[in-house]
């Protein structure tokens, strides 16, 4: 799923400077509630990353030697809303390229685009697009942003993101794909965490309580007696 690996310094990097920065958040004792309801010891909030410019380079940077690495062929950049639009249009703004994003939901009124950039009434005429996703956790919102823009008559076998949690749910989303879908990701759950370890980012209790979390992401708030909030 992950394919050819970018170097590691540039993981590395990203690694440490979203642990400085705090875009890394731990809190076993109050967990955060994510997108889906579960609540989790662990959030990333790659939005941190937007404050400095030194580090928006250093992702538009990873993407394009894991562009280059990887033989894609491109002629559109995609970002999902709202996370991913800000890496897409840097990404898209250094390789000239033509932008778009896509919505989670149609919009209500107006228009009710799905995918901006394009006219509602038009579609993307078989345009190579590589999708740049902020995080990929359960995978769901991103392949569905992968099928809005084949929907539209777009190429999407590609998808980038800053950060993957690395879950088998997420895995086996972008494998049900046809065609799949091929994802790959500047840092790692697995690097992200050995890094905190070697800076001494947690500790020893924080470590259990996260490699408890990894064996079974959705159940441990239920073990841990914070339930899923249902959302509307």
């Amino acid at each position: 799923m992950t394919g050819p690996l970018i170097k590691v310094s540039y993981a590395e990097e990203i690694a440490r400077a979203g642990l400085e920065i705090e875009a890394v958040k731990l809190s076993p004792e109050n967990p955060f509630t994510w997108a889906s309801g579960y609540r989790m010891p662990i959030y990333n909030d790659n939005r941190m990353f937007l404050f400095n410019f030194d580090y928006r380079r250093l992702i538009s940077s990873g993407f394009l030697e894991m562009i280059s690495n990887n033989e894609i062929h491109w002629n559109i950049i995609a970002g999902t809303s709202t996370a991913g639009i800000s890496p897409a249009t840097t990404l898209a703004d250094i390789t000239e390229s033509p932008l778009i994003y896509v919505r989670e939901k149609p919009k209500d009124h107006g228009l009710k685009n799905k995918i901006e950039g394009i006219d509602a009434d038009s579609d993307l005429k078989g345009g190579r697009v590589v999708l740049v996703e902020d995080l990929i956790s359960f995978g769901g919102s991103s392949a569905g942003a992968v099928q809005a823009i084949r929907n539209a008559n777009g190429v999407c076998d590609y998808c980038l993101s800053i950060f993957n949690y690395g879950l088998k749910e997420a895995k086996d989303v972008f494998s049900s794909l046809r065609p799949k879908c091929n994802v790959l990701s500047l840092l790692t759950y697995d690097l992200l965490f050995r890094v905190a370890k070697e800076t001494g980012y947690v500790n020893d209790e924080q470590i259990k309580v996260l490699e408890e979390w990894r064996e079974d992401p959705r159940g441990w708030g239920e073990r841990h007696r914070f339930p899923r909030i249902e959302r509307k």
